[in-house]
C-alpha cells in the first residue's frame, strides 16, 4: 500500500455557516493480492484542515499586494432605504467634543456616510419579510431590510449569519400570538414554542428561548433594547434560569432573571423579559480582513496611532 499526501480543499463560507467542511485525507492505492491497513486509511481520513476562503486581488498596485477581503456576494449592490437613514455630519465625526476638544484620539477625516436607523428593540409583532442584506458602514456586522407582511412597514435589523432575502422572520416580544397558542391547545407547552419560534432571526424574551441556544443582539433590561453581541461573528449562549419542575414533570420560570455567557466568559445576569435573537450574528469573518494599505483605513475615519511623545514639538 502507498500512501500520497494531497492538498486539502479550502472551505468555502457558506459550509462554514451551515457547520460544515469539505475534507480530504490520504490517497490510498491498493495493490493486487495485498489486504488494506484499515487502521492507517482511518487515521488518513481523520486529518481536518479547515482555512478561511478570502478574497485577494493580483497586485496591480503595492495596495492591492496584502488586501484581503471576506466574500461577501449576497451583498445589496445599491444604495440603501433611504427612509431609515440620515447624514453623518458635524464635529462628532473628528471625535470632538461641542467645544471642538478631542475626547476621542485617532479619528477624523474618511468618507461621507449616512447612519443607518436599526431597530434593536423588534416591538412589531407578525412576520416580516427579508428584502436584502446590506453593509452598513456604522458596524462591522450587516444589517437586513424588512418588510411587514400585514402593515408594509420597512425597518432594519442586525442580520444572522445565514440569512438571506427571502427569509420570513418574527418577534415574540409582544406576547404568543392567539393561532400559535391554539395549535398548542391553549396551554404553553415549552417544547413545542421552542420549536415553533427558536429560528434564526427570531427575536424573543430568553425566557422562552431554551437553556444552551446560541444567540446575538441580547438586552439587558425588560424594556431596553439589545446592548450586548452586536458587532461581527459575536454571540451568547443561555446558560441557566431560574425554574422549577411541578408534579407532572413540566418546569416552569420562577425567577426574574436568566444567566447567559457572553464570548468573553462573562457570566451576566439578565431580566427575563429582556430580548434576545436567536443565531450568530453575521459577517463571521470580519476579523480576518487585512485594509493592504494605510490609505484605507482614512477612509474608515480612522487616523494614525502615534506615541504621544513623539508628537510633542518641545522634546
Amino acid at each position: 500500500m502507498q500512501l500520497r499526501p494531497l492538498v486539502s480543499r479550502t472551505v468555502s463560507l457558506c459550509h462554514n455557516a451551515l457547520g460544515l467542511s469539505i475534507v480530504r485525507g490520504y490517497a490510498v492505492q491498493a495493490r493486487k493480492g495485498k489486504k488494506e491497513n484499515k487502521a492507517v486509511v482511518a487515521a488518513a481520513s481523520n486529518t481536518k484542515t479547515e482555512t478561511t476562503l478570502m478574497r485577494t486581488y493580483k497586485p496591480r498596485t503595492p495596495g492591492l499586494r496584502h488586501l484581503k477581503r471576506p466574500i461577501n456576494d449576497h451583498l445589496w449592490k445599491g444604495r440603501p432605504y433611504l427612509p431609515l437613514t440620515f447624514p453623518k455630519k458635524g464635529q462628532a465625526k473628528g471625535g470632538r467634543n461641542n467645544s471642538g476638544s478631542i475626547t476621542v484620539r485617532h479619528r477624523g477625516g474618511g468618507a461621507k456616510r449616512r447612519i443607518r436607523t436599526v431597530d434593536f428593540e423588534r416591538w412589531a409583532p407578525g412576520p416580516h419579510t427579508v428584502d436584502r442584506i446590506e453593509y452598513d458602514p456604522g458596524r462591522s456586522a450587516h444589517i437586513a431590510l424588512l418588510t411587514h407582511q400585514i402593515s408594509g412597514a420597512k425597518s432594519y435589523i442586525v442580520a444572522a449569519d445565514g440569512m438571506r432575502a427571502g427569509d420570513v422572520v418574527q418577534s415574540y416580544r409582544s406576547g404568543i400570538p392567539r393561532d400559535l397558542l391554539e395549535s398548542m391547545g391553549g396551554v404553553v407547552d415549552p417544547g413545542v414554542l421552542a420549536s415553533k419560534t427558536c429560528w434564526r432571526g427570531n427575536c424573543l424574551p430568553v425566557h422562552m428561548i431554551p437553556v444552551g441556544t446560541v444567540v446575538y443582539n441580547v438586552g439587558s433590561r425588560s424594556k431596553g433594547g439589545a446592548v450586548f453581541c452586536r458587532s461581527a461573528g459575536t454571540y451568547a449562549t443561555i446558560m441557566s434560569k431560574e425554574e422549577e419542575t411541578r408534579d407532572d414533570g413540566t418546569r416552569v420560570m420562577t425567577g426574574k432573571y436568566v444567566i447567559v455567557r457572553l464570548q468573553s466568559g462573562e457570566v451576566r445576569k439578565i431580566s427575563k423579559d429582556a430580548c434576545a435573537t436567536i443565531g450568530v450574528a453575521s459577517n463571521i469573518h470580519h476579523q480576518y480582513r487585512q485594509l493592504g494599505k494605510a490609505g484605507r483605513s482614512r477612509w474608515l475615519n480612522i487616523r494614525p496611532t502615534v506615541r504621544g511623545v513623539a508628537m510633542n514639538a518641545c522634546k
